[in-house]
């Protein structure tokens, strides 16, 4: 059996320039980069705005276990289907992965065997640079701050006003924002910066977080335009002075910069799925903290290029679909037509209290042998799950991604779950091992829900106070009995109500691996009450994010990293890349 890179590295590719002539874009709309990947310049989007808009399908998922269950590898499937099966004009829209978890154990996220975006190796590694100059954008930023602290320790308010500036008196334990990088690295999330003397800047404690769980990776992916993405920029809540009102990004006088080193990274990226339908690689904003999408930029110029827009988002339902919904869709204006919702049947399995997955383990028998009553069980977060994307009235199709010990008692036990929940339909795809042809009848089930009448709402509406949004999405969402904040989470809220924060949206930071936060409560848990830890705000990328359990923006290598598998042959080819 080929592995997903050796079947990416002998896929035949078009060269992207004619591809983007396919879709009707001329030689000066792209900056290529290379053969297969290029920059598509934001005033297409302004020449295409009287175009019909594409139908807007969002692929989303059950409650995975920690292996996912094969959003992306779906995303891509059905892209293809809908392009080489049933000859739609489709476009893919899906996030660009941190390099973190690709030299860390989660490998690669361009999809799987017969359903990838096209070149992997770029796709996983720099793919034209965005990730950087994210990492660099942010990292002035941190910059900026150290120095106007050490600078105004040292100087007089005659001294600073000759130099054109205020004195913003910022409070050391205050701040907000550690620096990043693009990897994991645990060494890293606690550090003291400032030694060596008075001109090494203010001693202090301090950290990393990986680059994708920048506010500025999150910025990226919210702006329409490089209007807005630079008043984004100089919102961002650095810290606050002594008084205890916000400094921002603008005060330090550091936005403009900022917006410059992103100028070129807004465009979004153009590459290919194998079966050569387009496809956008475009912003990767951490899923918890962050909306988990890809860039709004991306969706609106597909929207005006194709028929169909697949995209994807983070998680399962609960966060990435949910934040899709309440903060993407609102910033975009977009509404989608249908949800495709992927199931598996070992996710469902464990749901229903057999085995345990671990990353890097073979999987426990009890999960590839038929267990019906389990599987029975476990279809709770099934219904679950589709009745929280009903809430925003779109339809819903399940995507069943067969895996060769699935048996077709289990698959049909799944398929009636989901019609009596109210699914549209419930279809076994074997699209990794099949690309497009294997995902044919998924790509008609949703051709056919997308011509289904919707009305599609958000959840809330944002002039409703931090606390009934979030005990809405307590509630409503996740299944909880109502919300416990701490005193620290008190506090926050009624700081940013104070400071006009309280009409943003909220971005809820939970586990992915359960419907509460705990990640060992499976199924569909009841009889809980969802804790709040602590609420921050992303001011700039706008929205406030609820803190419940132990949320890392930094993650740690494994015991055996994915990077120990990899190298170059003997003809310079890359080889061992997941």
């Amino acid at each position: 059996m080929l592995s997903d890179l050796q079947i990416a590295q002998a896929a035949t590719l078009r060269a992207i320039i004619d591809l983007a002539a396919d879709l009707g874009l001329s030689r000066d709309d792209i900056d290529p980069y290379g053969w297969f990947k290029a920059k598509v310049h934001l005033d297409v989007l302004d020449r295409l705005q009287d175009r019909p808009k594409a139908r807007y399908v969002d692929v989303t998922a059950i409650t995975p276990t920690p292996l996912g269950e094969g959003k992306t590898t779906t995303t891509v499937g059905l892209s293809q289907a809908l392009g080489s099966q049933l000859h739609k004009r489709v476009f893919t829209c899906i996030r660009q992965p941190s390099m973190g978890p690709t030299f860390g154990i989660k490998g690669g996220a361009a999809g799987g065997g017969y359903s990838q975006i096209v070149p992997m190796e770029d796709f996983n590694l720099h793919l034209t640079g965005d990730n950087h100059a994210v990492g660099v954008a942010h990292n002035l930023m941190a910059s900026a701050l150290d120095a106007r602290m050490l600078h105004e320790g040292r100087l007089g308010d005659r001294s600073l006003a000759a130099s054109g500036l205020v004195r913003l008196s910022i409070d050391p334990d205050s701040i907000l924002i550690n620096r990043v990088v693009d990897l994991e690295d645990a060494s890293l999330r606690q550090i003291l910066i400032g030694l060596g003397g008075d001109r090494n800047g203010v001693e202090r404690h301090t950290g990393f977080d990986i680059t994708v769980a920048s506010e500025v990776m999150a910025i990226l992916a919210l702006s329409t335009s490089l209007q807005d993405m630079r008043a984004r920029l100089g919102r961002i809540v650095v810290a606050t002075n002594q008084s205890g009102e916000p400094v921002t990004a603008e005060d330090l006088g550091v936005a403009g910069a900022m917006a410059v080193l992103l100028k070129d990274a807004l465009m979004p990226n153009l590459m290919q799925t194998l079966e050569q339908t387009p496809a956008f690689v475009h912003a990767g904003p951490f899923a918890n903290i962050a909306p988990g999408n890809s860039s709004c930029i991306a969706d609106l110029m597909a929207t005006r290029l194709a028929d169909y827009v697949v995209t994807e988002s983070g998680f399962g339902a609960d966060i990435g679909m949910e934040k899709f919904f309440d903060i993407k869709c609102r910033v975009s204006g977009l509404q989608p037509d249908c949800v495709v919702l992927v199931a598996t049947v070992r996710a469902l399995k464990m749901h229903g209290g057999l085995g345990q997955v671990v990353p890097g383990k073979p999987l426990p028998p009890e999960l590839t042998s038929e267990n019906l009553p389990a599987l029975e069980t476990g279809c709770a977060n099934l219904r679950a799950v589709i009745r929280i994307a009903r809430l925003f009235g779109v339809p819903v199709v399940v995507a069943v991604n067969r895996f060769t010990t699935d048996t077709d008692a289990e698959i049909e036990l799944i398929r009636r779950v989901a019609l009596e929940a109210g699914a549209e339909d419930a279809v076994p795809c074997e699209h990794w091992a099949h690309g497009g042809a294997g995902a044919r009848d998924l790509a008609e089930a949703v051709v056919k829900a997308c011509e289904q009448p919707k009305t599609f709402r958000m959840l809330y509406e944002l002039g409703l106070p931090i606390k009934e949004k979030i005990e809405l999405l307590a509630t409503q969402v996740y299944g909880a009995d109502g919300v416990d904040y701490s005193p620290e989470a008190e506090a926050k809220i009624a700081m940013f109500t104070r400071f006009g924060y309280g009409e943003l949206p909220i971005c809820m930071a939970k586990t992915h691996l359960s419907l509460s936060h705990d990640p060992a409560l499976k199924g569909a848990p009841t009889g809980w009450r969802l804790p709040i830890r602590d609420v921050r705000a992303s001011v700039g990328a706008g929205f406030v994010y609820p803190i419940c359990g132990d949320i890392r923006t930094m993650p740690g290598l494994p015991r055996r990293p994915s990077f120990m598998d990899m190298d170059l042959d003997e003809h310079g080819q890359i080889v061992g890349l997941s």
